[in-house]
């Protein structure tokens, strides 16, 4: 454990806050000071760009030296720096510590960085992680915003909503995006040190969230939200905890089951949930059939799979990302119970993704696809729309397929046509004709050349019965038999944004 809670009381934050402002410590003073090499430098782990570009930044340079690079600095540069809060304060309040090695010099007793979207700044606090530390983190260490953070942050759907519950806050990263949308914020977590640390990012950041400690979703028993957001410990394996922020104690992957199975009672009617996912890959089973078994009924859901990691190279991960050479007789004894476990199991690997949740009255929908290929566009506005177009096709389909026969589409201006030929006796011939969707996670779909065809028409003048009927006698084929192999590649298309309706 880490010892005794840090007190970041509202009088430190504000005196804290003021001494960060004053300074130009936010996620544009930094980069400001850096420039773009030198910030990127640090983000690769390289400090000493960051640490000559820093040299000349007064104030701003020794909170981006302590806090972002680590170093000991003397007493009367920090003093400087934190004004108007006193050094024995910030020391008192686990914010700085005595350097071990020169006892006129002080240390980040936290980490305290700047995190920042389109429309400005904030800070958040969290542990110092095992490089700074120098050793491995504690079972309650509070995680920075790391990778999967920042993936849950560009997965969620940003509409405005009423209320808005985030289990598991950690250092309450998720929270402060939340706050640009919704009116009412919630944050849970088991861990005492997760909800002082969230709470002194809120305290920093003047924002009113009401924090609830507990397990899952214990804390807010019978209460629904508009929004769910959850980025839980979802580290598949045997069922243990060596650290809070990522091991849950379930073993396998019943910590996201968990989730998934518990999350949709908590919204409210047509509410939206956004999580993090981890699902095994078991030798004889479809990752698509395990995950749907989660999902109780009246849940739409689109489970995406971003990655399948080899069980060796998966523990190999996560032993480095808590501080543990594998190479080491910890590491070799973990890696092996680890190894162990998944071979008593059949893994024969671990998916990743997310998982996009709606509580609906209606037929749910449920689809589970993989989205491994490379793409830049964030996925919560995808998601959102993704709940539209589903939303869109079950009203239309609620009787008969007329209402989509009689829907005039169009193909949108980001989707492309490519044609792959293969040179033969007579020429070069059309093999593949591939859909491609240029924006969102770039689709693809396959498509043949009747297909083909069908699409090219849809310039949202004509319905889709005219164009098909069209198509039929153009290429001699069967009205009927058109439609009924028509519709559901369609519907397809549509689901994924590749033929939009015309005046949405």
């Amino acid at each position: 454990m880490n010892g005794d809670l840090p007190e970041l009381t509202t009088d430190v934050c504000a005196r804290l806050r003021e001494a960060f402002r004053r300074a130009h410590y936010d996620a544009d003073g930094v980069v400001e000071v850096l420039g773009a090499a030198a910030h990127a430098a640090l983000g690769r782990g390289e400090p000493v760009p960051a640490l000559r570009a820093s040299r000349d930044a007064g104030d701003l340079g020794t909170l981006i030296r302590l806090f972002l690079l680590g170093f000991a600095e003397p007493a009367g540069e920090v003093r400087s720096a934190f004004a108007p809060l006193d050094l024995a304060d910030a020391v008192a309040a686990g914010v700085l510590r005595p350097d071990d090695e020169d006892p006129g010099r002080l240390r980040a007793g936290l980490d305290i960085r700047p995190h920042g979207d389109e429309q400005g700044s904030w800070w958040v606090v969290a542990d110092l992680d095992s490089d700074q530390l120098g050793r491995p983190v504690a079972e309650d260490h509070v995680l920075g915003v790391g990778h999967a953070s920042l993936s849950l942050i560009r997965a969620t759907s940003r509409r405005p909503v009423g209320s808005l519950l985030d289990v598991g806050t950690g250092n309450g990263v998720q929270i402060l995006h939340a706050s640009r949308h919704a009116e009412r914020l919630t944050a849970t977590d088991v861990s005492p040190r997760a909800l002082a640390l969230a709470r002194a990012t809120f305290l920093l950041n003047e924002l009113d969230v009401e924090l609830l400690q507990g397990e899952w979703f214990a804390p807010v028993a019978r209460r629904t939200f508009d929004q769910i957001v959850c980025n839980p410990p979802f580290v598949v394996g045997p069922p243990r905890v060596d650290y809070v922020y990522r091991d849950s104690g379930l073993a396998g992957d019943d910590a996201s089951a968990l989730v998934v199975r518990q999350l949709p009672s908590f919204l409210t009617d047509g509410g939206v949930g956004h999580l993090l996912a981890s699902w095994l890959h078991v030798g004889g089973e479809d990752w698509s059939d395990r995950v749907t078994r989660w999902l109780p009924h009246g849940t739409d859901a689109w489970f995406v799979q971003r990655d399948v990691a080899d069980p060796a190279l998966y523990v190999g991960t996560w032993l480095r990302d808590a501080g543990i050479d594998p190479r080491s007789p910890e590491g070799i004894a973990k890696a092996g119970a680890w190894l162990d476990w998944f071979a008593d199991h059949d893994v024969r690997g671990i998916g990743f993704g997310f998982v996009t949740l709606r509580r609906t009255g209606s037929t749910p929908t449920i689809v589970c696809e993989d989205l491994r290929q490379a793409y830049d566009d964030p996925l919560g506005a995808e998601s959102a729309a993704w709940l539209d177009r589903v939303a869109w096709l079950r009203e239309h389909e609620a009787h008969s397929d007329e209402a989509l026969l009689g829907t005039a589409f169009r193909v949108p201006d980001t989707v492309v046509l490519e044609r792959i030929e293969a040179v033969g006796d007579e020429g070069w011939a059309t093999t593949v004709r591939r859909l491609h969707r240029t924006d969102g996670p770039g689709w693809q779909h396959e498509v043949d050349e009747l297909t083909a065809a069908l699409l090219a028409g849809c310039r949202g003048v004509l319905p889709l019965s005219d164009l098909l009927d069209l198509l039929a006698a153009a290429h001699g084929e069967d009205p009927e038999t058109l439609r009924e192999s028509a519709l559901p590649v369609v519907r397809e298309l549509v689901r994924h944004g590749m033929l939009e309706v015309t005046g949405r």
